[in-house]
């Protein structure tokens, strides 16, 4: 009870309810989004990585041994394909993952 009443006074002290309310939010997705990756990992599927800086149709998709691939996704019919674009370098796959945590 101390330490959430610390908490409180700590952090209200410094947020408006409202920046309060919104990082608790922001912490609360990121860590089901780690879930998310850590679970496609787990079954041995990619996790996608969605971004503005690639194409539209694009994604990078981050594999469980740690390299991220660029791949198009298109639908033909009813059925959705995907289209490998390239495999990032090391440095650039590092870059991705700091840019998107």
């Amino acid at each position: 009870m101390f330490f959430r009443k610390f908490v409180y006074y700590f952090t209200h002290s410094h947020m408006t309810e409202i920046e309060y309310e919104i990082a608790s939010q922001e912490k609360k997705f990121a860590a089901t989004i780690e879930k998310l990756r850590a679970r496609n990992f787990s079954k041995n599927l990619p996790f996608l990585i969605l971004s503005d800086k690639l194409p539209e149709g694009q994604g990078f998709y981050e594999f469980a041994d740690g390299h991220i691939e660029i791949q198009e996704v298109y639908t033909v019919g009813a059925d959705i394909e995907t289209r490998f674009i390239r495999r990032l370098t090391e440095a650039e796959a590092d870059k991705v993952r700091k840019s998107h945590r």
